[in-house]
């Protein structure tokens, strides 16, 4: 762990300091600290414990409180932070609920009890709620090392009864499969799931294994296995007397209680069946001794509710104890409240009500064990010797500028103030250091902390707290990387492991019912896979309904021949004629069309090539300086697309990019950093958006960015008046102006840039194809960057390589607090409920109503449900103005509650809108609410959505479906390679155009990206466009996937498509190694299967049309008709396979393999290597 002691030993060489850590020492209680603030508290504390070789506990006011103490203490102690957050009471019933936040306080809860943490940190809602006894929690852990004895049944109920849900396939946490002797499990606290092999009754091995891909990545020793619920159930006997306990009260408040609800959910916890609004029923299954947090620290020592328990190990400090009361005191108060009308409408028992400890109990918790409290304000005047009062001080903002902060050190020199400068992660620490150094401030950079700072001198090293502070009276000044760029750093959650993946299946949870498109007969509906067994040898076939009532069988093997059809979310294709050559000249009618788009697309980047620009200089200090103040870490995914656009920008053609990438993913910092370079070169640059709304955020965040540079940033659109326009219209040609942000006013004639050099178009979709046209005309040899919100497919992506340049991030930013999700039934009270907490924490609130015709009703029923609530709606369909207006109150705060569709800006960033209600959740797709959930969530608080729907309306089938969907991608987040997938066929259509969607629908998305890549190579001039024949091949072996080695329908469809895409021998090894990872042993039919399609591969290649069994001789391989075979390869062939085969010389021509002795595995063997050493020349 890093020694942070320079930050330390100034202090106690002073009073008041020494004095306090004295009697901190000597185990005196209620001690008094007034002055320290913010980041100076984690210090303090961290501090006070060095010297005391104690671990800390901090109980604060606020959930955002903890978790910038947190933030601070955990940069201090090199991660030895541990956060407690507070639990979700959920008194309302839900269908299913996000688990983020339940698997954190798990998860903390463990290592809290394993004693693997140096400080701990709370907020006062947390530790008034009641937690089960340790001892439950440690009874629900399972360690899993290799070569234990464990039997896999026991196991698999041991996890059912401590949360786990069992599924076919593991994609989230909190999930199980097992297949034969594997188990594949998602530990709650780990980034990836584990797969674990069993070898009789002995774990044989321990693997992660990534959830996109299902492939094992790296081998471990061991796992541990923590409960999947907070509350579990206790054992039998217990059970059964809360369950006749909560039966008792159900008959006691029979006259006005509905029993029916409330009945089935007793059922349910009496058949150990967890369901998501078990919150209501916590405090019975807790029993009679509920425990507090620090019943979790010393379990063993102190029994719950000891008063006189002591912990000597731990300095336990509360901060600010006033707001720490008067929070507990609201607390309860909603609470109660909430129950009261539950129980009144007879939603709830009258026991439920007892989540969190009464406020007298938990007072009395608290205080029997706090040693020191914090205050920021100084003393009243009456004070003890137990009272201190530190001189401190916060730091102001430095803005950037670093003759202030050279002349600030010449005085804190002459004081003899040692100052540390904490300045991020080293290599961006260092290039603070020589930057300042540079300027002419008296600095040194040291990788590592020294034992102790040099007075005068500004130490500069690694290391992350939130805000700057001063010990006056010890000498001892701590800076941070924001004080010194102005900016707040931002305090974000750990990031997470970045999977990439594989691309994904087309047959990803393939059903029977869904719409697939074979090659050759086109659109028709999935009914499953069929066993085959003729003349002794099993093989499978998929069968596919057309209209009429035809059916086709398509022999597994051939599955390239069919993907699954994807087109708009949520709307049927009509199925094709079986026969009759209709599905033919649809194919011919979109091949015309994207052959007229081909040669555009190919002409255009022609044209662009023998265009010459302005090639910009290679990066400045400047630019390096600039990139080093973004406040986050940058993503691998960003730092890539800057640098392709730097070697455009670089190159003497002009650039022509394409920016993807999801809403909040970073594409405005990589086009700010392109912007940056281009003046610096004394260029100008525009910046294009669409609404007058993100004009004016964007405006406002670039001037903040670019302060502290040179550079003049202004705006252009409905918001400035005509004389401003004019002015700001004239200093643009004089050059005085170098950023310029604006709306479709940009594209006037009377703009006249002095010198542009960068053009940004941002949401590229949402201008039209003659926008674009018409800037590019305009400012031929300018570098254009555009920015897209929707993802482009990968598939699509390689379709259009070389002609479009591309770049995008697949990678999300550090990682967000999780959205805490809610699947339900609407219910007014509940939605009444969420807005009135989103406003109590001075938030905002994005409320979902899909339907133009009544969303003013639904407006004035909010400002029913909620009186104090300032509520406004928006829709696409507003005149511009009046919307600019409704989103530019919104977004300064003058509206809480935002009633609109789904036309929520999605280039804006709106920090403070962190809950977002969805009616008729139903109506709307995976992708569409996985999109709208990304709209809160994007600053350091925990955000909410709520997922509604009407139970007394009919619903659809496919409104069902998307409700199943949504259920199970709250609860486990399966299903997100759908939402992904949808959302990628969204990106197509609007990179694409309405026309070519069209086409796209007519014929499904994999097809339609085939066909494109296809009239791209043609209209180049590749001669290889139009693939070879695929050879067919028939071998009389069994060669199927049994379904006892993959139940899963879907999962095995998927194989075969791996299978299927065979070409080489790596290709082969590499899926015989998948399917032994995921699936164990290979059988002898899957290995035959295996083989089979690397023949068809190496067939193809050879010439060969058809491969098949001719009783008794054996194997023919027949050659393409005109296909000519060289004399000297099949002279070389038949000599090192001599007596094992022969040719026949003819139009085609044969090879004969004889294997009339050898067994179904060996042929095929037999098979590849003929055709192996027939392409290697013999």
């Amino acid at each position: 762990m890093t020694d942070m002691n320079c930050l330390v030993a100034p202090l106690f060489d002073n009073k008041p300091y020494s004095d306090l850590l004295r009697l901190a020492r000597q185990g005196v209680r209620d001690i008094r600290v007034f002055g320290p603030a913010d980041s100076q508290k984690a210090h303090f504390l961290f501090a006070l414990c060095s010297r005391l070789d104690k671990k800390g506990v901090l109980i604060t006011f606020h959930e955002a409180q903890a978790r910038k103490m947190h933030a601070d203490l955990d940069a201090l102690s090199a991660g030895g932070a541990v956060l407690f957050p507070a639990g979700e009471a959920l008194l309302h019933s839900v269908e299913a609920r996000s688990h983020d936040s339940m698997n954190y306080r798990i998860t903390a809860l463990a290592r809290i009890l394993s004693g693997d943490f140096r400080y701990l940190v709370t907020s006062v809602e947390a530790f008034a709620q009641k937690l089960p006894h340790p001892g439950m929690l440690s009874e629900g852990m399972e360690e899993i090392a290799a070569g234990m004895d464990i039997h896999l049944d026991a196991l698999s109920n041991q996890l059912v009864r401590i949360g786990y849900d069992r599924t076919h396939t593991v994609e989230g946490r909190g999930q199980f499969a097992i297949r034969g002797g594997i188990l594949d499990i998602f530990p709650i606290q780990e980034d990836l799931p584990v797969r674990i092999e069993f070898f009789g009754d002995t774990v044989d091995t321990v693997r992660s294994f990534d959830p996109v891909n299902q492939r094992s990545t790296e081998t471990r020793e061991r796992v541990m296995l923590l409960p999947a619920r907070e509350v579990l159930f206790p054992r039998e006997d217990l059970l059964g007397k809360v369950v006749s306990g909560l039966r008792r009260e159900v008959l006691h408040l029979r006259g006005q209680l509905d029993r029916g609800p409330v009945a089935k959910e007793i059922d349910r916890i009496e058949d150990r069946s967890y369901f998501p609004g078990m919150d209501k029923y916590a405090p019975y299954l807790l029993g009679d001794q509920p425990c507090t947090l620090i019943d979790y620290l010393s379990p063993a020592k102190n029994p719950a509710g000891d008063p006189e328990q002591t912990l000597s190990g731990y300095l336990i400090c509360m901060d600010e104890p006033a707001r720490i009361e008067n929070r507990l005191e609201s607390l309860l108060v909603e609470y109660h409240e909430s129950c009261r009308l539950l129980i009144e409408k007879g939603m709830m028992l009258a026991g439920g009500a007892g989540f969190y400890f009464e406020s007298e109990e938990a007072r009395r918790r608290l205080e029997q064990n706090s040693v020191i409290s914090f205050y920021s304000l100084p003393a009243g005047k009456e004070s003890s010797e137990k009272d201190f009062v530190l001189k401190t001080r916060q730091i102001p903002p430095m803005e950037a500028d670093p003759a202030l902060l050279a002349k600030d050190l010449a005085g804190w020199k002459s004081q003899r103030k040692r100052v540390a400068l904490l300045a991020g992660n080293p290599a961006k620490a260092e290039r603070i250091a020589q930057t300042l150094s540079r300027d002419g401030v008296d600095v040194i950079f040291l990788a590592v902390p020294p034992k102790e700072l040099t007075p005068g001198i500004l130490t500069v090293m690694p290391g992350n707290l939130l805000k700057g502070f001063s010990y006056e009276d010890a000498g001892l000044m701590v800076l941070t990387e924001g004080d010194l760029a102005s900016r707040k750093k931002q305090e974000m959650p750990g990031r997470r492991k970045h999977r990439r993946g594989i691309s994904l299946s087309s047959f990803a949870d393939l059903k029977p019912g869904d719409h697939v498109v074979h090659d050759a007969h086109g659109i028709g509906l999935y009914e499953g896979i069929e066993k085959v067994v003729v003349d002794g040898v099993a093989k499978d076939y998929i069968k596919i309904a057309y209209h009429g009532d035809s059916r086709l069988f398509v022999p597994a093997q051939q599955i390239s021949l069919v993907q699954k059809y994807v087109g708009p979310e949520g709307r049927s294709p009509r199925l094709s004629r079986f026969g009759g050559g209709e599905w033919e000249k649809t194919k011919a009618r979109v091949r015309e069309s994207l052959k007229d788009m081909a040669e555009e697309l190919v002409s255009l980047y022609a044209k662009r090539q023998e265009l010459k620009g302005f090639a910009f200089s290679r990066d400045t200090v400047w630019q390096q300086q600039f990139e080093a103040e973004f406040p986050y870490e940058e993503t691998e995914d960003q730092l890539r697309c800057v640098e392709e656009i730097k070697v455009d920008m670089e190159s003497v053609r002009p650039m022509d990019r394409l920016l993807c990438g999801d809403v909040g993913y970073g594409k405005t910092e990589v086009g700010l950093r392109a912007v940056f370079k281009a003046v610096m070169d004394g260029k100008q640059a525009a910046w294009l958006v669409p609404t007058t709304v993100l004009a004016q955020q964007h405006y406002e965040s670039f001037r903040q960015r670019f302060s502290g540079y040179p550079m003049t940033v202004e705006m252009l659109s409905r918001f400035r008046s005509e004389a401003e326009q004019k002015q700001i219209l004239s200093r643009l040609g004089k050059g005085k102006v170098d950023i310029l942000v604006g709306t479709h006013r940009l594209l006037q004639r009377d703009i006249r840039f002095k010198d542009l050099g960068l053009l940004v178009i941002d949401e590229e979709h949402r201008f039209g194809v003659a926008h674009k046209e018409k800037l590019k005309t305009r400012y031929p040899e300018v570098d254009v960057l555009s920015l897209s919100a929707t993802p482009i497919p990968r598939t699509l992506h390689m379709s259009m390589t070389g002609i479009r340049d591309i770049s995008t991030i697949h990678e999300p930013p550090e990682a967000r607090y999780p959205v805490q999700t809610y699947v339900m039934e609407y219910d007014s009270g509940l939605i009444g409920d969420a807005i009135s907490r989103e406003m109590a924490r001075d938030g905002q609130v994005f409320y979902l109503y899909n339907r133009i015709g009544t969303i003013h009703e639904k407006a004035a029923r909010i400002r029913e449900l909620v009186p104090e609530a300032r509520v406004a709606f928006a829709h696409g369909q507003m005149e511009e103005r009046e919307l600019g207006n409704i989103m530019m109150a919104f977004l300064k705060k003058e509206i809480d509650i935002l009633v609109c569709t789904t036309i929520i800006e999605s280039g804006l960033d709106m920090g403070n809108v962190n809950t977002i209600i969805i009616e008729d959740a139903d109506r709307l797709g995976l992708a569409q609410l996985y999109q709208l959930r990304g709209r809160v969530g994007r600053a350091g608080r925990l955000a909410y959505a709520y997922v509604t729907y009407r139970r007394d309306k009919t619903l659809t089938e496919i409104a069902e479906k998307r409700l199943k969907a949504i259920r199970e991608f709250t609860e486990f987040g399966s299903g997100f390679r759908i939402a992904m997938r949808d959302m990628e066929i969204r990106g197509a259509g609007d990179i694409l155009g309405a026309r070519q969607h069209g086409h796209m629908e007519t014929v499904g998305y994999e097809m339609y990206c085939r066909l494109l890549a296809e009239a791209v190579r043609i209209t180049r001039g590749d001669e290889k466009a139009l693939a070879a024949q695929e050879a067919t091949v028939e071998i009389h072996t069994s060669a199927l996937i049994p379904r006892d080695y993959i139940p899963e329908e879907s999962e095995r469809i998927e194989i075969y498509e791996r299978i299927a895409a065979i070409r080489e021998e790596k290709d082969l090894l590499d899926v015989r190694d998948e399917l032994s990872d995921r699936f164990g042993h290979v059988p002898p039919e899957v290995e035959a299967l295996c083989g089979i399609s690397l023949i068809r591969a190496y067939a193809t290649r050879c010439g060969i049309g058809a491969v098949y069994s001719k009783p008794p001789a054996g194997i023919v391989l027949k050659f393409l008709e005109k296909r000519q075979v060289p004399h000297q390869q099949i002279v070389r062939l038949t000599e090192k396979h001599r007596g094992k085969i022969l040719f026949t010389a003819g139009n085609p021509s044969y090879i004969t393999c004889l294997t009339r002795k050898e067994d179904g595995p060996a042929v095929v063997r037999t098979v590849i290597q003929v055709l192996a050493d027939l392409m290697g020349g013999g």
